[in-house]
């Protein structure tokens, strides 16, 4: 027969909800006291992030195990604290058990650190608790993050793959400008002897000797030095327009246009608008499932939406449901939404059966993104090689032709 499992794991708040009787006064100034002694801990955590989306979906899904399995929330993050290997989110975990172990639920813990734990995340449990179901409510949010984290790796790994040639291709093509293209302009100025050239030899050593320009007189005295020179300097360029890229995003007018690009733009739009819709079902359906209201759920989704023009059509959603609209027609109304999805939703609200239509919208958006995704890759491969191809033999016909002409000369 198993040991039972000690008294402590049983505390007030173990569940993750209140137990009848108890003193809210003491228990709300004992969670004060704990947050102000866990203030310093949370100071400390100040450089990158703490937890990446992989790693909460992989904490949540042992929690969810663990607590289906019957172990007190307090146990169950006592346990997962011990064989945690990240320092930071370590104390993070022993924090939140610390607020259990004083009184307060296992959402009170997770509204101490919103940098780890988002209103989506801290909402889910609420409701969890206020309706006894924790476990429903962490299986399904497990499930909801696994599923957000597998449609992000896909979206990555279909962009991943042109950069990674584009890079290359850049790479080649710089290389040839500047270290090929200069030794070629040398051996045509002395065998030629001020001839012209072709018209396309021309543009592409006046392109080389701009790339150049730099670092040509270091160039002449230590070849070396001068490469060092341009490869800091090209490089040092890319890095800029990181961040660049960077500081536009964090502008109201940058993010908008950005946004729009990514739902609106070619190619990569229907990819990027595709795994919106399935973001905003999938969260929007997990928190109506959970028992969250409907005005907070679509709050909530607006904030986690991760586009300006997405969230704001929620914000109008939000604002007709608050008049006593359905979700359907506004939804219909913002231009972002395909007709489908509005339909489907429509068909949720007459039916009373919103949270799993969420759901089954969200699976098809899912297997379209997965779709789009083995399409561009399909795509852009072939593009890219073809590009890289055209681009290299210009190049070389370019440094071609004038040799040509040298053979004849030399011939006569």
């Amino acid at each position: 027969m198993a040991n039972p499992a000690p008294k402590t794991d049983t505390a007030p708040g173990a569940t993750g909800r209140p137990p009848p009787g108890r003193d809210t006064k003491k228990t709300a100034q004992a969670a004060a006291a704990l947050n102000a002694g866990t203030a310093t801990k949370k100071r400390r955590i100040r450089f990158g992030r703490v937890l990446t989306a992989r790693g909460l979906a992989v904490f949540t899904r042992q929690v969810a195990t663990l607590v289906k399995a019957g172990m007190p929330i307090m146990r169950a993050l006592d346990v997962l604290a011990r064989q945690e290997k990240n320092v930071a989110f370590k104390e993070i975990l022993l924090s939140i058990s610390e607020t259990i172990r004083a009184g307060g639920n296992f959402s009170d813990g997770l509204a101490q650190y919103p940098k780890v734990f988002d209103r989506l995340y801290i909402n889910m449990v609420k409701a969890g608790e206020a309706g006894g179901v924790l476990d429903v409510v962490l299986d399904r949010l497990s499930k909801f993050l696994e599923k957000a984290e597998y449609i992000r790796g896909k979206i990555k790994a279909a962009m991943t793959y042109p950069i990674i040639i584009v890079f290359v291709a850049t790479a080649i093509v710089m290389a040839l400008m500047l270290f090929v293209v200069p030794k070629f302009q040398t051996m045509f100025t002395v065998q030629l002897k001020g001839q012209a050239l072709p018209m396309l030899t021309v543009i592409v050593l006046n392109i080389a000797n701009a790339l150049v320009s730099p670092a040509k007189h270091l160039m002449q005295s230590d070849f070396l030095m001068g490469a060092l020179l341009l490869l800091l300097i090209y490089g040092g360029s890319v890095i800029g327009l990181i961040i660049i890229w960077k500081l536009l995003r964090r502008t109201r007018m940058g993010t908008w246009a950005m946004d729009w690009m990514f739902v609106r733009g070619p190619v990569v739009g229907d990819l990027f608008l595709k795994a919106a819709i399935a973001r905003f079902t999938r969260t929007f359906g997990t928190l109506l499932a959970s028992g969250v209201p409907i005005l907070q759920a679509l709050t909530i989704t607006k904030e986690t939406s991760g586009n300006v023009h997405v969230a704001a059509a929620i914000g109008v959603v939000h604002d007709r449901v608050k008049e006593g609209d359905t979700v359907a027609r506004p939804l219909e109304a913002t231009a972002i939404f395909p007709g489908m999805v509005s339909s489907m939703i429509e068909v949720g609200e007459e039916t009373g059966a919103l949270p799993d239509m969420l759901t089954r919208i969200a699976d098809i958006y899912d297997e379209e993104v997965d779709n789009a995704v083995a399409s561009l890759t399909a795509i852009i491969e072939p593009i890219m090689i073809v590009l890289m191809a055209v681009v290299v033999g210009i190049i070389v016909l370019a440094l071609f032709l004038p040799i040509i002409r040298i053979i004849e000369l030399l011939g006569s």
